[in-house]
């Protein structure tokens, strides 16, 4: 009987079901439909019935969703810049610009906001996620209460795949181990293959495929580039969807690494450039402007901000750094152009595939303004100690820039150019310089209004919304039991058809490194706190959040650029906005304007102070594994040596940026190398090979005392050189030590055992140099706390 009155229970819950599919609608998983065949003891009288999958609603578009880097408002010609972008300018005459879009001001929070359609702080990225700190808006942990636009979408029927860079999973986390809960792959997206991180070398990027490790397929000296990787792993997944899915409709997400420095582009598309910055960055926003207003992008009344104080003219520059400085220029356009090239190559394979006419393109150019952290006179080659070589010594190597020899900027104020015509560039989220972006969208079967421009109030937050409603699928309320966080942004869907529509987002709060804003109905209320390039220099690193730049006033509505302060004109409407930045800083977890923490923060009381790794570890990221830059140190190799002798690396930290190698010559003999900023720090090698059989192979490091509290500081956030003396045995007998300039670790790269993956820590030899012998363990030991002053007991707090 019991058994009974639960089946008829089971049934009537899943005709409850099916009779209320509007209740189960806002909320995921979907309730499984009733089994609708037949079911008798005679199987000629029954009748299967196999579940269904979710399926998307009728004619539900494709989604295509592009994200550049670090890509200035007035650097694309589409929009008047002087970047020819030909892709880009092609999908923006057959759909609509989008002149008043609104990003984050910064990687991670951008992002973060883009897919998912809350404010970023309420998703844990009040900043990006290598400075995570201990605060609900600053944790880097996507909370469940925010299903991601993917996870929606992929619930509802759509393929999902994401390709480039990911900067929304802790660094932690961030390992061959896991935990992969803040991965791509468990945020809705089926594949992903790219980077994780902020940023990576475009020749020699440290990859992943779904949660595994994989290295390029071939070297930059037989033509690799990031972005061409990338466009060719998206269109091989477009071309299997095409053909084993096509009935399905596909969300596709490509995120470039650029224009993110490296500026790593071939020589061939620099050459183009040549010459076509000379004027410098003053007169390049004059002519831009002009190009800007010219083409209809931005309205007719539109003022030409002035160039910041901190910044200089360039006609203050000797010839010498207008050559120099005008080449980073050239640099970073050609690595701009070539983005273009490559991201029209996927766009021209969903043509090609007959798939563009009902496919609808979101492309935002750049998460974020041009960048300002490449400082006042941008990086190329660098000294020992981390600061800019001398000019003689740059300018001879500007030919370089763009290779693989460097890790290459521009100055802050090209930044500053190429977010022509406003204030200010990335992480000044106080003005539009920081969060302002072209938006171009593409929809052939619905946008008619080919080649317009839109106006109108847009964020970043809106993007899901609109996705949601152009494809016909409800936002659920629920997912997987848990409540879902309402949706921040408003779709604007409308105006793909309505050039009148008025946008319905009407409040937006802005918050990045302590820069601050909040919008309301066409006013705009921001309080700058640091130069970009400033932001994580010793002078600043812990300082907190001041008032050192007072709130300003725009009305936006009347000012497009931003040209004109009305705080002292109209102070009760700067008092309103105030306090409502206050009143929306406390629902979205913005406070508190906590002082920033280290890169790569962790305290060293609650680190490991030994580790053992064995033959085969690889991939190691910067908080897995030991810091050897921030210690006192003993590494320990047991290794076995075959008959005829060995060769490889035996561990290797970091690349050609910074970083340490234990292994053995071409000789084999024991090599120990450091490196600071491509220069060789240390050096130690043994005079005899490693003889057949067992060896103990053992490196000393002993950091020099630090003359004050705040030179370990700096030592610990590698912002000042560390020296100390290194010793190499083997066996037990010294073969030799050296003092050592600098200890530096490169945290874009990795640990490996066995092999140097990424980049060679050494020129010795080439990636990856793999051990040719047994490594039976490598014992890592951090001796003492991080480096003090001597006498002090502060070290390491």
């Amino acid at each position: 009987m019991a058994r009974s009155r639960f089946l008829r229970t089971v049934a009537g819950s899943a005709l409850l079901a099916a009779l209320s599919g509007a209740a189960w609608a806002e909320a995921l998983p979907k309730p499984e439909a009733p089994f609708a065949g037949v079911i008798d003891p005679d199987r000629a009288k029954s009748r299967p019935d196999l579940p269904k999958p979710p399926a998307a609603p009728k004619n539900a578009p494709n989604v295509v969703l592009i994200l550049l880097d670090d890509v200035g408002f007035g650097a694309t010609s589409a929009v008047g810049g002087p970047v020819a972008t030909p892709a880009l300018e092609k999908l923006a005459n057959g759909g609509l610009r989008y002149n008043q879009f609104h990003v984050n001001a910064l990687c991670s929070p951008t992002r973060a906001a883009l897919l998912s359609g809350r404010n970023d702080h309420q998703v844990g990225f009040g900043t990006v996620a290598e400075i995570a700190s201990g605060y609900p808006g600053y944790n880097a942990l996507w909370p469940k209460t925010a299903v991601p636009l993917a996870e929606v979408l992929r619930r509802n029927g759509y393929s999902t795949a994401a390709f480039g860079k990911w900067h929304n999973t802790p660094v932690r986390e961030i390992s061959p181990t896991g935990p992969f809960d803040h991965w791509p792959t468990s945020l809705g997206f089926e594949y992903f293959y790219g980077f994780q991180g902020g940023e990576d070398s475009q020749w020699e990027p440290r990859l992943w495929r779904g949660t595994s490790p994989v290295e390029p397929a071939r070297a930059p000296s037989e033509g690799y580039h990031l972005t061409t990787d990338l466009a060719n792993d998206a269109i091989t997944w477009l071309h299997r969807h095409d053909a084993g899915a096509r009935d399905k409709p596909f969300f596709l997400y490509f995120a470039t690494g650029a224009t993110h420095a490296p500026h790593h582009v071939a020589q061939e598309w620099i050459d183009k450039y040549k010459g076509k910055f000379d004027q410098g960055w003053d007169k390049l926003r004059e002519e831009t402007f002009a190009k800007e207003k010219a083409l209809g992008a931005i309205p007719a009344d539109a003022v030409l901000t002035p160039r910041p104080e901190e910044l200089p003219a360039w006609d203050s520059l000797s010839a010498d750094q207008k050559k120099l400085l005008a080449h980073q220029a050239e640099v970073y356009a050609a690595f701009l152009a070539h983005t273009d090239h490559e991201v029209g190559r996927v766009l021209d394979a969903i043509r090609e595939e007959g798939q563009a006419d009902n496919t609808l393109v979101l492309y935002i150019v750049g998460d974020n303004g041009a960048s300002a952290e490449g400082a006042l006179e941008g990086i190329g080659a660098r000294s020992s100690d981390g600061k800019p070589a001398p000019l003689e010594t740059r300018l001879a190597r500007a030919n370089e820039l763009g290779s693989d020899a460097f890790y290459n900027h521009y100055s802050a104020a090209w930044a500053w150019g190429f977010d022509a015509p406003f204030q200010w560039t990335k992480q000044v989220a106080s003005h539009l310089g920081g969060a302002t972006d072209p938006l171009i969208v593409s929809w052939p079967a619905k946008i008619g209004d080919k080649g317009a421009v839109r106006g109108g109030f847009h964020h970043v937050t809106d993007i899901a919304p609109t996705i949601y409603e152009a494809t016909g699928i409800t936002f659920p309320d629920e997912v997987d039991g848990v409540k879902q966080l309402p949706l921040e942004g408003q779709s604007f869907v409308d105006s793909f058809t309505d050039a009148k529509a008025k946008s319905r987002h009407t409040v937006q709060v802005f918050e990045m490194v302590g820069n601050r804003a909040i919008y309301k109905d066409g006013w705009w209320a921001g309080a700058r706190n640091l130069p970009p390039w400033a932001t994580f220099t010793e002078k600043w690193q812990g300082t907190p959040v001041g008032e050192a730049h007072p709130w300003e006033l725009y009305n936006l509505d009347a000012d497009y650029s931003q040209s004109k302060d009305l705080a002292k004109e109209n102070p009760e409407k700067l008092k309103e906005l105030v306090e409502l930045f206050d009143k929306e800083a406390k629902r979205t977890n913005i406070y508190p304007l906590a002082p920033l923490p280290d890169l790569y923060s962790v305290k060293d009381d609650q680190s490991p102070k030994h580790f053992v790794f064995r033959e085969g570890v690889n991939r190691i990221g910067a908080l897995r594994g030991p810091r050897t830059a921030s210690h006192s140190h003993t590494i320990t190799a047991e290794v076995e040596i075959p008959a005829g002798g060995a060769k490889g690396v035996i561990i290797a930290e970091g690349g050609k940026l910074g970083g340490y190698t234990l292994y053995l010559d071409d000789k084999g003999r024991v090599v120990y190398d450091l490196n600071a900023h491509n220069n060789i720090t240390g050096h130690i090698a043994a005079s005899a090979p490693l003889p057949a059989g067992k060896a103990t192979v053992i490196v000393d490091f002993v950091a020099d005392p630090a003359e004050s509290d705040a030179t370990a500081a700096a030592w610990r956030r590698g912002r000042a050189a560390q020296p100390g003396t290194a010793r190499l045995r083997v066996n037990g007998a010294l073969v030799g030590e050296a003092h050592v300039e600098n200890l530096f670790a490169d945290y874009h790269e990795t640990l490996d055992v066995g092999s140097d993956l990424g980049t060679a820590v050494s020129p010795a030899y080439a990636v990856p140099n793999a051990f040719t012998g047994k490594i039976q363990t490598v014992t890592i030991d951090l001796n003492d706390a991080a480096p003090g002053a001597a006498g002090s007991t502060q070290a390491g707090k």
